[in-house]
C-alpha cells in the first residue's frame, strides 16, 4: 500500500470516528433536552418562574363561537405562543370543545415533537340560578351544570395530568358588577373544598393546584362588602390566588392615575407616555397589593399571581378618542412589557389577556374594546408590542389561516403615531411617579 493512499484511509477513519462522537454527543444532548421536558412539572414549579411565561388564550376567529376552532387552528396558534416564549396558556370553560381541544393540540404537539412545552390553567365557568337567561337571576343560588362543568374539568385534568396543572374554579364570578351571572363566595368554596377532596382521596391528581380567577376586588382588596366569612375559609381552601386587574377600564370607570400631569407638558410625547402607562402598571400593582395586604391582615400566606390584565388596542367607546383615549397599539405595548418586566422580577405569574383577538365578544360593535385585547389581529398580524420580534425571525414559517405572520400598519411606525391620542391634562397631581 502507498504511503498516501494509507494516510487517507487513515484520515478518513478518524473523520469517521469524529463524526460518530459528535452525533453520540447531539443525541445525549437532545435527550437531556427531552428528559428536562418530560419530568413532571407541577404548578408549584411553574408558577412565579420566569421561564414560565403565561398567556390567556381563546382561539375563536369568527364573531361567533358556534364555529369552533379546528385542532390544526388550535395547533397553529400554539406554535406561534411557543415561538415567542409562553409556555402557560389559561381557558376558560370547560362546556364548549375549545378547551379540551386545546389539551388535545397539545398532547399531539408534544408527541411529534418531544421539546414541544405547553402547560394549561383550566377554567371551569361558574353560573349562578338563570343566569343568560330571561328569568329573574338568583345570585344565592348556583346554576344546577356547575356540578357537570366542574366534573368535566376533574376528567380533562386527570386525562392530561402532564398539561393541565391548575383548575380555576370561576371567572369573574363573584365580582358584583358580574350581574348578569355572579354567584356569592360560598359557592366558589364549595367546589375548591369538593376540587380539593378529590385530590386527598386520589380521584384527582394530587398536584394539581385549585384557586378561582376573580376581580382584585372580590379576593378583598376593595370595598368591604367582600370582606365576608366565606371569603376568609376560600383563601384557607385554595392554593394560590388568581386575581384580576384591568388599569385600562379604570381609565374611564376611576381615571385617578390618568391623564398628563402639568409638569410633564412640556416633554415630548413619548416620554409623557412613559409616564402615564408608568402610573398605569403602578395603579395595577397598588391592586394587586391591597389584595396581598388583607389576606396578611385575615392571616393567610398564599402565592399570589395575576389570571388577568391587559390593555386593549381599539375602542369606539368610552376608552377611545370620544373617552379616555386609552386605546391604541403604542400604549398596548408599553404597559405590557412594563407589566412583564414587574412580574418577571417579582416573580408573579400573569396570564396576560390575550394572545389573539376575539371577534365574538362584542360581535355587534366590531370596533368595541373586547375584541381586540389581542397582541395579535384575528388574521395573524402581530401588533406593535411584538414588531421586534417579527424583525427577529421568532415567527419564521409560521401562520394563522393562510397568513404569515406579518406586522401591523405594514410596520410604519408613523402611520401607527397618527392613531395615538395623548391623554387629557390633568390639573392636579394626584399620584407620585
Amino acid at each position: 500500500m502507498k504511503k498516501t493512499t494509507y494516510i487517507a484511509i487513515l484520515c478518513f477513519a478518524v473523520l469517521l470516528i469524529s463524526c460518530g462522537k459528535q452525533q453520540k454527543q447531539q443525541k445525549e444532548q437532545q435527550q437531556m433536552e427531552n428528559s428536562k421536558v418530560s419530568k413532571n412539572l407541577s404548578a408549584k414549579d411553574i408558577l412565579g418562574n420566569p421561564d414560565y411565561q403565561a398567556i390567556s388564550y381563546g382561539g375563536y376567529r369568527f364573531n361567533t363561537r358556534d364555529k369552533q376552532p379546528s385542532i390544526e387552528d388550535l395547533q397553529q396558534d400554539l406554535k406561534i405562543m411557543h415561538a415567542m416564549g409562553i409556555r402557560f396558556l389559561r381557558t376558560y370553560n370547560v362546556r364548549l370543545p375549545h378547551a379540551s381541544n386545546v389539551l388535545k393540540a397539545i398532547k399531539q404537539l408534544k408527541q411529534e415533537d418531544p421539546s414541544f412545552e405547553m402547560y394549561v390553567m383550566l377554567g371551569a365557568w361558574i353560573d349562578c340560578k338563570n343566569a343568560w337567561t330571561d328569568k329573574p337571576v338568583n345570585h344565592n343560588e348556583e346554576a344546577e351544570y356547575n356540578a357537570d362543568e366542574i366534573q368535566r374539568a376533574a376528567d380533562l385534568a386527570n386525562q392530561y395530568p402532564d398539561i393541565v396543572k391548575v383548575i380555576a374554579v370561576g371567572n369573574e364570578a363573584m365580582v358584583k358588577w358580574a350581574a348578569t351571572y355572579y354567584v356569592q363566595p360560598n359557592v366558589i368554596l364549595k367546589w375548591v373544598k369538593y376540587l380539593q377532596n378529590q385530590k386527598k382521596s386520589g380521584k384527582l391528581n394530587k398536584d394539581v393546584w385549585i384557586t378561582c380567577s376573580d376581580n382584585f376586588a372580590s379576593w378583598g382588596g376593595g370595598d368591604n362588602i367582600y370582606h365576608v366569612p366565606d371569603l376568609e375559609k376560600l383563601y384557607k381552601a385554595v392554593d394560590y390566588v388568581s386575581i384580576h386587574t384591568y388599569p385600562m377600564h379604570d381609565t374611564h370607570y376611576n381615571p385617578i392615575f390618568w391623564g398628563i400631569m402639568p409638569k410633564e407638558k412640556k416633554l415630548n410625547n413619548t416620554k409623557i407616555l412613559h409616564h402615564v402607562m408608568k402610573r398605569s402598571l403602578n395603579y395595577a400593582v397598588s391592586q394587586y397589593d391591597s389584595v396581598v395586604s388583607y389576606m396578611n391582615s385575615i392571616g393567610v400566606k398564599k402565592p399570589v399571581h395575576i389570571g388577568e390584565t391587559g390593555w386593549a388596542s381599539v375602542s369606539n367607546g368610552q376608552y377611545g378618542a370620544k373617552g379616555a383615549k386609552a386605546t391604541d397599539e403604542y400604549k398596548q405595548a408599553l404597559y405590557y412589557n412594563m407589566m412583564r418586566d414587574w412580574s418577571n422580577k417579582n416573580k408573579v405569574s400573569c396570564f396576560y389577556f390575550e394572545a389573539f383577538d376575539e371577534p365574538w365578544k362584542d360581535y355587534h360593535n366590531k370596533l368595541g374594546s373586547e375584541n381586540h385585547f389581542g397582541l395579535f389581529t384575528v388574521d395573524g398580524k402581530a401588533k406593535y408590542v411584538l414588531w421586534d420580534e417579527v424583525d427577529k425571525g421568532t415567527f419564521k414559517g409560521l401562520k394563522r389561516g393562510d397568513n404569515p405572520i406579518t406586522k401591523t400598519y405594514d410596520g410604519k411606525l408613523s402611520d401607527l403615531l397618527l392613531e395615538v391620542d395623548m391623554p387629557p391634562i390633568k390639573k392636579d397631581i394626584i399620584l407620585n411617579h
